[in-house]
């Protein structure tokens, strides 16, 4: 089968697309991508870039019309388009039904519970005021966490309840409220499936996260977790995508108990920020697997080569404009430091404008590698 004459189609510009499209050169793949702006990170490194919005229906059916293979690089897409592609014979992955299931964090949650996957206790509410009342009713106990079902993403759609203080800043939307679990590390797993039904796992990492953005800071592979804890996690994240059936990359983020339990926290269907390191420290990166993937080709080995640390480069707080990168000379000379820079031309503060992986045979030495770019490298406006 001539894999190279496939077209596909990405519905998502960003970041995740331009190192999706990276892999898809290298592999000879056809690669074209959709989303409004041009100047974004995807276009370039795809073959063709489409001005549109991948939340409209004409602009994605008019998109895909000669493409073989769709794909996506953020959930939050118009799948009612998508539903229609599939009925048309177009291969869609992940697809579209289980697309409309993660989006929404209620039905996800819901699919783990009627299949016995483990995960925190949750209710649903519909708005601020119901949550607030039924605090007041003793239904619900502070601490815990409300998140948004829909439209959540990097850190958005998340409030923590702490104190009773905190909820004056309740998000008033259709929620899912979870108990503030305590938790001893927070883990992910990457697990891979391709049309006839292999599935590869990469290995487990652990996540650390940016006490204010609420989005991953630092990741750690190998995770130091004990092995034990390593293979249930991996069994646990295989069995959610046996149960989905799903085509492609899912990526499962776990909460790891102070009492050695894991719950399923939530996941992803595509590259995620918890597969970045597999660039520089894995046989194969998470954007090769997704691609052989959704390909139907077979899956690549997944092998940690050499330990790593991902460290997210955000914009800087109090900057907003222009960005310009104090200091990367230093990171760039630091010994096993890749840095990537998305290409966005603004920053703002906390916006993911990059990231930088550290290789190195030893850890705890890629750990103050990583920590010395992170605390060196600053993205600000010029202004």
């Amino acid at each position: 089968m001539s894999y190279t004459n496939q077209k596909i189609g990405v519905l998502g510009g960003g970041q995740l697309g331009k190192m999706l499209g990276q892999s898809a050169s290298m592999m000879g793949l056809q690669m074209h991508v959709l989303d409004t702006d041009k100047s974004f990170p995807a276009a370039a490194s795809c073959m063709s870039f489409t001005e549109g919005s991948f939340k409209d229906y004409d602009a994605i059916m008019a998109f895909a019309a000669d493409k073989d293979i769709i794909t996506v690089e953020i959930e939050l897409v118009n799948t009612d388009a998508l539903h229609d592609l599939e009925k048309q014979g177009k291969q869609v992955y992940p697809q579209p039904h289980l697309l409309d299931m993660i989006k929404d964090k209620g039905l996800q949650k819901q699919f783990y519970q009627e299949r016995s996957l483990v995960t925190s206790d949750f209710v649903l509410v519909n708005d601020a005021a119901q949550i607030k009342q039924w605090v007041l009713d003793g239904k619900l106990s502070v601490p815990f966490v409300q998140k948004a079902r829909t439209d959540g993403y990097d850190g958005r759609g998340v409030h923590i309840v702490r104190h009773i203080t905190d909820l004056q800043n309740l998000l008033d939307v259709k929620s899912v409220i979870e108990p503030l679990v305590d938790i001893d590390r927070e883990i992910a797993v990457i697990v891979a499936r391709n049309p006839q039904g292999d599935i590869s796992s990469f290995p487990v990492v652990d996540m650390e996260f940016h006490p204010t953005a609420n989005l991953v800071e630092y990741l750690f592979s190998p995770s130091r977790v004990n092995e034990e804890v390593q293979e249930q996690a991996i069994k646990l994240a295989e069995s959610i995508a046996k149960e989905m059936k799903i085509v492609g990359l899912l990526a499962v983020e776990l909460f790891l108990t102070k009492d050695n339990e894991l719950l399923i926290n939530e996941v992803a269907p595509r590259p995620h920020n918890s597969g970045h390191h597999t660039i520089e420290a894995n046989i194969t990166s998470q954007y090769e697997q997704h691609l052989r993937a959704i390909c139907g080709m077979p899956l690549g080995d997944t092998a940690l080569t050499q330990p790593a640390v991902m460290v997210n480069l955000l914009g800087a707080a109090g900057y907003t404009g222009e960005a310009h990168y104090e200091n990367i000379d230093q990171c760039l000379a630091t010994s096993g430091a890749h840095i990537h820079l998305y290409g966005k031309s603004i920053t703002k503060p906390y916006r993911k404008m990059g990231h930088a992986t550290i290789v190195d045979q030893d850890l705890d030495t890629a750990i103050e590698k990583a920590t010395f770019v992170k605390d060196t490298l600053k993205i600000i406006s010029k202004n």
